[in-house]
């Protein structure tokens, strides 16, 4: 299953690890997802939403 926001479609950035003798291999951060039972338009239902929807309220749980 992807890692992306129902709300807003944020999904994973990648990106470089780099060691202190600047070896470097690939990597990714994950968004930081949360399963919610929220209001989809006036019904109930298990979304998967990250963290900033949640505190920026533009998510209505049911």
């Amino acid at each position: 299953m992807a890692h992306v926001c129902d709300v807003c479609g944020k999904g994973p950035q990648f990106g470089n690890t780099i060691s202190h003798a600047h070896n470097v291999s690939r990597r990714r951060w994950n968004v930081n997802l949360r399963p919610v039972h929220a209001k989809v338009k006036g019904v109930g239902k298990r979304i998967r939403v990250c963290t900033s929807c949640l505190r920026s309220g533009k998510v209505v749980k049911a």
